[in-house]
């Protein structure tokens, strides 16, 4: 079943959008304010988590509508285990909740489920019902949504070390042979290009420990809406004002000067020539 495609007004918003520039091909999330979503509300925490289902479901489709290839969302952090035990025990009810009822509607629509982080550290019923619905993702062609659960950018970095130490000290990888794209290659995110987007709800104005590698070069966009207020009309915000970024991967303008078409390929062939220097 093909994504449904926006209508009206909403189509409108979209169309101006892919004609104005560059859609990001990643755009990774740290979904931010549910707790004070709710208490503004005089609604309890979980409430707020509820809500922010929704956002996710309306963000997930337009970003498919959009053609957006890759979606992180930074779901669960290993930081959130420390909070107290009943939010925690619900806040996997819930996860496990949404995986039974939003997976059907994901598989029609031709997303591709992964996940990235510390999985064994998820309850067993979490963990089953995630990787079944990996499993039956597995072949879809359209967006590739990522949920980042038990993650954490130091711990993917710390991971990725042991991994090497592992191949250094038995031979299965020499030392002059290290470089940035070989430690990517060992970061739970190497099946995926890095984020070209990051957005971040609340106004908070920290990443939070969230692919820490991965978002050396991306850009930032800071709203102010807490998560479950957050909606497609924002997102088309975000991607409207990347889409006046000038993304100079450490260069100067004056080597940007291409047309729009032609500015990745430059890019992509200047690094390739400092690579062989």
């Amino acid at each position: 079943m093909p994504l449904e495609k926006a209508t009206g007004h909403d189509k409108k918003l979209q169309d101006r959008l892919i004609e104005g520039g560059e859609i990001p091909q990643h755009i990774a999330i740290i979904m931010d304010g549910n707790g004070r979503w709710a208490k503004r509300r005089g609604m309890p925490r979980i409430a707020g988590h509820h809500e922010g289902v929704n956002s996710v479901r309306d963000i997930v489709e337009a970003c498919g509508q959009l053609g957006v290839k890759y979606l992180t969302l930074y779901a669960f952090s290993t930081e959130n285990w420390k909070r107290p035990r009943e939010e925690v025990s619900l806040l996997m009810r819930l996860l496990l909740k949404a995986l039974r009822d939003e997976r059907d509607r994901l598989h029609q629509n031709e997303v591709q489920l992964k996940a990235v982080g510390d999985i064994a550290q998820l309850p067993h019923d979490v963990q089953d019902e995630l990787l079944d619905a990996i499993k039956l993702m597995q072949q879809n062609s359209g967006l590739t949504l990522i949920l980042a659960l038990s993650y954490s950018g130091r711990w993917d970095i710390t991971n990725a070390i042991r991994r090497i130490s592992d191949d250094l000290r038995s031979g299965a990888l020499k030392r002059e042979d290290l470089c940035e794209d070989v430690v990517s290659r060992y970061l739970a995110t190497k099946d995926f290009p890095d984020p070209d987007l990051l957005v971040r709800t609340s106004g908070e104005l920290r990443i939070s420990n969230f692919l820490l590698w991965q978002l050396a070069y991306t850009e930032l966009y800071i709203s102010d809406e807490f998560w479950p207020a957050f909606r497609r009309k924002n997102l088309y915000a975000a991607i409207s004002d990347f889409q006046k970024r000038e993304r100079r991967f450490g260069m100067v303008s004056e080597q940007l000067q291409k047309s729009q078409g032609g500015r990745l390929e430059y890019v992509e062939r200047f690094l390739k020539s400092v690579a062989k220097l």
